[in-house]
């Protein structure tokens, strides 16, 4: 059932699937709750499953000119509170890593257990800092450039022929995505902080899902990272990029499904 809310007087979109535990699924830049299609429609089930299109994406709206992952954070803890629900599992990829881990740190209390889906817990290099303001650049001047070449560099480079077909979608999809909406998901990520303390610090079971081959999140980077909370769990993608939920839809699933049940 697709259901809203209103922040900061901005319209925001989720959708509520099957009954049971919750779990919250957060999409990735340029992406929508679109992307869970297949995980949601499996997980559902026996869970309940909540996706959000993240403010600016999808059917939600743009609430600022910066969308820091704090605030959308509390977007989502607002989804929960609506829906009355005080405890659930989230995962988040890539960008919605970084609003999970916000939200980890935030609202502890509300979570069983959390997921960084090809994501990490490092803020922007400076290095980094400056290809975000580059993009930002590209995209006020030609954001349809901009997003045809985004998608196929997400991808283990062995697989970008196999899921052109998923690529031409996700690009038409990311289309109707504003300038505003991009520049605020850009900003918000170039100013997003360190949050390896909420690794460390963690009460709850965290999972990490890695693709060897993802060009946006160093794997060993990441792999040091999962070493940090008291619990945790990793699942290594062999020959896969940044979009392990095309790329190895059948085990990322397994993953989150086995990892949820442990966590409830």
């Amino acid at each position: 059932m697709t259901k809203h809310i209103t922040y900061k007087g901005k319209k925001i979109r989720y959708k509520v699937k099957g009954e049971g535990p919750a779990i919250v699924l957060l999409h990735g830049f340029l992406e929508d709750m679109g992307m869970w299609k297949y995980h949601a429609g499996k997980l559902s089930a026996k869970f309940t499953v909540i996706t959000v299109d993240l403010p600016g994406f999808g059917g939600s709206q743009c609430f600022s000119q910066v969308h820091l992952m704090e605030q959308l954070a509390t977007v989502v803890n607002r989804v929960l509170k609506q829906e009355e629900i005080s405890k659930c599992l989230m995962i988040g990829h890539s960008m919605g890593g970084y609003v999970t881990l916000a939200f980890a740190k935030k609202f502890p209390g509300k979570l069983k257990g959390f997921g960084l889906f090809h994501s990490h817990a490092l803020a922007d290099t400076p290095e980094a800092k400056v290809n975000r303001n580059r993009a930002i650049d590209i995209v006020r001047s030609d954001r349809g450039l901009f997003i045809i070449n985004f998608f196929p560099e997400l991808f283990a480079s062995e697989n970008v022929e196999k899921y052109k077909n998923e690529i031409r979608k996700l690009h038409l999809n990311a289309m109707e995505t504003s300038p505003k909406a991009i520049i605020a998901s850009l900003e918000g990520m170039k100013y997003r902080t360190d949050k390896l303390d909420v690794l460390i610090n963690a009460r709850v079971p965290v999972l990490f899902i890695l693709g060897k081959k993802d060009s946006r999140v160093p794997f060993e980077n990441t792999l040091a990272q999962a070493s940090l909370p008291a619990t945790s769990e990793i699942l290594v993608l062999d020959k896969v990029g940044h979009m392990g939920h095309i790329e190895a839809r059948t085990k990322t699933l397994k993953t989150i499904e086995g990892f949820a049940d442990k966590v409830f």
